[in-house]
C-alpha cells in the first residue's frame, strides 16, 4: 500500500522548492522560434535526445520554414534530411501527414487543443501538453518523460508506471502553478544528479528526503527526517 496523497503532496512540495534552488533558469532545452518548429522538433525528440535534435534542426528549419513546405515534401528526402534522428523514416511521415492535415483542417495553423493536437499523427498527449505549454501558453497537463517518470517514482511521490496514469496521479500532488516547471526541474534533475544508472546520491540536494537513496539510511517522508 502506497503512501497517503498528503503525505506525498508534502513530498511534492517539498522537492520543488528544493529543485527551484537548485535549478532557478531551467526550461525547455529544444530550440524553436515558433509554433511549427516547436512542434517538430517535439515530434524528433521521441527516444532522441534534445541535443541531437537541437543539431538537426537547425539546418532543417532552414529548410522547411512552412507548413506547406513539410506538406509538399517529398517524404523520402525528408527523412534523408532527418537521418541522424531515431526512427527518421517513421517521423518524415508523421511531418508531412501532419502538416497536411494542419493545412486542410486548422487553415495551416498549429492547433491550439489537446484533442486537436493528438488528432495529429505522432503527437500523444506528452508532445501535445509540451506544444500547448510553450507554444500557446496553455498548461491543462504535466508532461512526462522518462525523466519524470524515474524520478516522480524514485522519489516516493507516485507509484504509477505508465505516463498517462503518472500524470493522473501528479494532478492531485503537485500544485497546479508547478505543474509546467515541475518536467524541466525533474528533467534538469535527472540529467545533472539522478541519472538512470547511476545516480549520484551523495550529491544530491534531494537525498535527505528520497525514500531510494543509495546511502545507508532510511527517510520518513511525513517528517522528513533521516534515520538509521
Amino acid at each position: 500500500m502506497g503512501e497517503p496523497r498528503d503525505t506525498r503532496k508534502a513530498q511534492a512540495e517539498e522537492v520543488i522548492d528544493r529543485l527551484y534552488e537548485e535549478y532557478p533558469d531551467t526550461t525547455i532545452s529544444l530550440d524553436f522560434s515558433n509554433r511549427l518548429e516547436l512542434l517538430v522538433a517535439v515530434v524528433l525528440s521521441a527516444q532522441c535526445t534534445d541535443e541531437r535534435v537541437n543539431q538537426e534542426t537547425e539546418h532543417l528549419f532552414e529548410k522547411y520554414q512552412s507548413v506547406e513546405d513539410y506538406a509538399e515534401a517529398d517524404v523520402d528526402e525528408l527523412s534523408e534530411d532527418i537521418d541522424s534522428i531515431t526512427y527518421h523514416n517513421s517521423k518524415a511521415d508523421y511531418l508531412k501527414t501532419s502538416a497536411q492535415l494542419m493545412l486542410d483542417e486548422y487553415d495551416g495553423e498549429v492547433p491550439d487543443t489537446m484533442d486537436e493536437l493528438t488528432e495529429l499523427k505522432g503527437v500523444g498527449r506528452k508532445t501535445a501538453n509540451v506544444v500547448l505549454q510553450h507554444g500557446h501558453d496553455v498548461v491543462e497537463g504535466i508532461v512526462v518523460d522518462t525523466h519524470v517518470q524515474r524520478l516522480s517514482r524514485r522519489l516516493g511521490i507516485t507509484e504509477e508506471k505508465r505516463p498517462e496514469a503518472i500524470e493522473q496521479d501528479l494532478f492531485g500532488v503537485v500544485p497546479e502553478e508547478d505543474w509546467q516547471q515541475y518536467t524541466h526541474l525533474m528533467i534538469s534533475h535527472g540529467r545533472a544528479t539522478c541519472t538512470a544508472r547511476n545516480p549520484d546520491c551523495a550529491d544530491c540536494v534531494l537525498e535527505d528526503r528520497c525514500p531510494s537513496s543509495k546511502l545507508d539510511h532510511d527517510v520518513d517522508l511525513a517528517s522528513g527526517e533521516a534515520w538509521g
